[in-house]
């Protein structure tokens, strides 16, 4: 009941007459997504760990939405709903397993063809932190409005889109709402092992953290394209119609679902627009998601799916595993973040940690480190290598590009 009346109150302020609609008229697309992560990402649903009564209020709002959408279980189950039971350990040396109980949440879109294709997005997140967070403070809830209720969001949006006149339909799509990502990909693991019940699955699209569009110049980055040979013709047709620029990782292994997908010889996509300083922190939160661009990704994921129906079947290729180059074992950190979309030369930092060596030596977010010590920085590599030389107490110069200005820092590790 408590999520129902939250979702009232939600609809009443986006539908409120008292708004100014020539001032701030926002398109009904647009107020949906904006209403869907808003409420995945409120405190009520105390960051939605994996089998916690906020996941669970997570799970009912998205079944919710699917029935609204007129999806339908997935064939051979009678709900929206799917659980699994998992062991976990409350941290890697605890010697105790515990047995939980998590949920994914599927909808069918049955166009009456023979194969389907999924399309997915976890929505669990990290609860008041603990394993996997990067905050250094008390507990507190992390809502993880980017990771993921802007993924969740975006596959709603394309449930209700590809129900259209002009749709492509020649397949099926189920919409999976994955749990248990955050704690090592358990929900779709799970789905692919065994609930996915004699489905002929075409392909997997996958969107985590797809919210930061704005704040990446429009900038994309797909992985898996290399899983599939039709994947770079129809990359390129959807970008011709979209002002999103990808940058393509041909890679079918990465840290979210769709790795579970691939390791099963599924083709696969997946879309995120980059990290950033509130990765994994308490102030992930909706009024910083670019509602607007989690449109532009899903529409751009849409153009995709419009270029493969035609082609009768996607051949499932293996590719390398990230990355071909070896990275640099290293010891020291500088506490900054990088911008995984970045295409250009040098390393871009998106977010720098209060207190590390990075931000105490002047460091900010936008930067792009082009040098340290004597090693030319082209990339992430050699950024990694560069750390490599270096050791707790040790001293050395990092160039950074700030704006078309090359600027010395004196940085201590």
């Amino acid at each position: 009941m408590r999520y129902q009346l939250y979702f009232l109150v939600l609809l009443g302020y986006f539908a409120s007459p008292n708004t100014n609609a020539a001032q701030y008229f926002t398109p009904p697309d647009t107020q949906q997504v904006m209403i869907d992560v808003t409420f995945l990402s409120a405190d009520l649903l105390e960051g939605r760990l994996t089998a916690t009564p906020g996941e669970a209020l997570a799970a009912d709002y998205i079944s919710a939405r699917m029935q609204q959408l007129n999806l339908e279980p997935q064939p051979n189950h009678g709900t929206f709903v799917q659980t699994f039971e998992f062991d976990y350990k409350d941290n890697p040396h605890a010697a105790e397993t515990r047995k939980l109980v998590g949920k994914n949440v599927a909808g069918f879109l049955d166009n009456g063809a023979k194969q389907t294709v999924v399309i997915g997005a976890h929505y669990d997140h990290l609860g008041y932190g603990g394993i996997g967070s990067l905050h250094a403070g008390e507990p507190a809830i992390h809502n993880g409005a980017d990771d993921n209720a802007s993924g969740i969001a975006a596959m709603l949006y394309l449930a209700d889109k590809l129900q259209m006149k002009g749709a492509p339909k020649k397949r099926n799509y189920l919409f999976i709402a994955f749990s248990g990502e955050e704690l090592g990909l358990v929900g779709s693991k799970r789905w692919v092992a065994a609930d996915r019940e004699g489905l002929e699955i075409a392909a997997m699209l996958n969107m985590d953290m797809v919210g930061r569009l704005r704040n990446k110049d429009n900038v994309l980055a797909i992985y898996g394209f290399g899983t599939s040979a039709a994947w770079a013709a129809a990359l390129d047709a959807s970008e011709k119609m979209s002002d999103i620029t990808s940058v393509r990782d041909s890679s079918g292994v990465g840290p979210s679902d769709h790795t579970s997908f691939y390791l099963d010889e599924i083709p696969v996509l997946a879309a995120f627009t980059g990290q950033h300083g509130e990765y994994h922190k308490p102030g992930d939160d909706a009024h910083l998601v670019d509602f607007t661009g989690i449109i532009k990704v899903a529409d751009y994921l849409y153009g995709v799916l419009e270029s493969i129906n035609g082609e009768k079947e996607l051949v499932f290729l293996k590719t390398r595993q990230r990355e071909q180059r070896q990275a640099a074992a290293f010891k020291v950190s500088l506490g900054v973040m990088p911008d995984y979309v970045y295409a250009g030369e040098g390393m871009k930092v998106d977010g720098v940690t209060e207190g590390r060596p990075g931000f105490k030596a002047g460091m900010q977010a936008g930067d792009v480190i082009v040098k340290m010590g004597d090693l030319e920085v082209k990339d992430i590599y050699d950024y990694m290598e560069g750390l490599s030389k270096n050791k707790a107490g040790d001293t050395t110069t990092v160039v950074v590009d700030r704006k078309g200005e090359l600027i010395e820092l004196e940085v201590t590790f």
